[in-house]
Order: C-alpha cells, then structure tokens, then sequence
C-alpha cells in the first residue's frame, strides 16, 4: 500500500500524470492547483477524449474509479479539486 501523500506532494503528483496522461507539455509557469482543467479558460485545450485519458489514469494510478457523473466533473475542475476527490477515498 501506498504511504499517505500530504496534499502539496499530491498536487505536483497530479500535475504531473495529467500531462502525461493528456500528453501535452506544462503550460508556461506550470500548472496552478486552482487553475481550470478543462472550460474555456483553460490553458490545455482539452477535450472529452483527455477527460476519458485522465480518468483511466487515475484509476490505474489511484484504484479510484471516475464516473461519467457531475462528481468527477467537479474533480476535474482545477488539480486541487482532484486531490480532494482522492483524498477523500483513501
């Protein structure tokens, strides 16, 4: 099992598999806990086809499972949504 991440540790964690798992370099300056992830305000520019990438990523990363739902929806928002998603379900 998997030793506790502190939620600044899981952040630059996350950061890091969204952009592999999206496969698109680091926006200028990195990417920000609550900057969006998806929206028109976005820097990634990604799309439905990223958010099924990054779901499957996490669950092989994770163990958690993201449902097509209004949940993971809000998880996907900004980096620091999603690592209370899975702070959540540890």
């Amino acid at each position: 099992m998997n030793a506790p991440v502190l939620l600044p540790d899981l952040i630059a964690e996350l950061a890091a598999l969204v952009l592999e798992a999206v496969e698109r370099p680091a926006p200028e300056g990195g990417l920000g806990p609550d900057e969006p992830l998806f929206g028109p305000d976005a820097r990634l520019d990604l799309d439905s086809l990223d958010a099924l990438q990054l779901s499957m990523a996490v669950q092989q990363r994770y163990g958690v499972r993201m449902p097509d739902s209004k949940e993971t929806r809000r998880a996907f928002g900004s980096l620091a949504h999603l690592a209370e998603f899975l702070e959540a379900r540890r």
